[in-house]
């Protein structure tokens, strides 16, 4: 007897089960992520990064407790992770729009990027002021560490870089202090088109720029510890544990690893 043919079981959300139906379903579920956030930042200024802001926001697009649980199982939490995610797609569509108009050097794509990042957040300043109080609950210390490592990781990618060797940590870990004081600069930027947020950005920018090419004209290994040294009092907090240690390596005396004769 031949086997009768069946239609693909159905979800709810009209997505079939199965390998061929992966791709589809990940993109319902990141369109209901994307819908459920945008309707919940304007509650989120005003009830900051809470379940009660959440809930609202599945409501206002009819999704319900049920969606709201589909696209962020883990509350809060998931939300901040998937704001910052939306925003870095974002980003680099923008600053791929921009290049493609006119090309930049590597220093003008990182400050395009991250202008490109502030103007995408201007229209939830509040919700985005809300987070960082909400990444600064001890509770929350390492998610903060993990979300500016990503956007700093993010505006490099946009920016075209492919290191994969010890530059590759160097650049983000640099990039995320950069972000992270522009970030807190700009949340307090009255003035007009945060003209004073975007010299801020060019200045840090600039002192990037400077460390990078400096371990060349470092004139001993002393000089290079201090140095390491100095990093790690001002990017501390962004610096991935034992990053500055192996940075340091770089300026310590290489042992030979020839026998002694005699």
């Amino acid at each position: 007897m031949a086997k009768r043919k069946t239609d693909a079981k159905r979800k709810p959300g009209g997505t079939t089960r199965g390998p061929a139906s992966r791709g589809t379903r990940t993109t319902n579920v990141e369109r209901l992520r994307d819908e459920i956030l945008e309707a919940s930042l304007r509650h989120v200024a005003f009830d900051g990064w809470t379940a009660k802001a959440l809930a609202a926001g599945a409501r206002d697009t009819g999704a319900g407790a049920t969606g709201l649980a589909r696209a962020f199982p883990g509350g809060p939490r998931d939300a901040a992770k998937h704001f910052g995610a939306l925003t870095d797609r974002r980003m680099t569509e923008a600053l791929g729009r921009q290049l493609r108009r006119k090309p930049l050097r590597i220093h003008e794509r990182i400050a395009a990027a991250v202008r490109a990042r502030l103007r995408i957040l201007a229209s939830h300043r509040e919700a985005v002021r809300r987070l960082v109080a909400f990444l600064a609950l001890p509770v929350n210390a390492t998610l903060a560490a993990k979300l500016l490592w990503r956007s700093a990781d993010a505006v490099w990618r946009a920016a075209g870089d492919t290191s994969t060797d010890f530059n590759y940590y160097t650049k983000r870990a640099l990039l995320a202090g950069v972000y992270g004081s522009t970030l807190l600069f700009w949340l307090a930027d009255g003035s007009e088109d945060f003209a004073a947020t975007d010299a801020f950005l060019e200045r840090r920018i600039a002192d990037v720029m400077k460390i990078f090419s400096l371990r060349g004209r470092l004139k001993s290994a002393g000089d290079g510890l201090a140095f390491v040294r100095g990093l790690g009092e001002t990017l501390g907090p962004f610096v991935p544990p034992g990053l500055l240690r192996r940075f340091g390596q770089w300026f310590r005396p290489r042992r030979s690893s020839r026998p002694e004769s005699g």
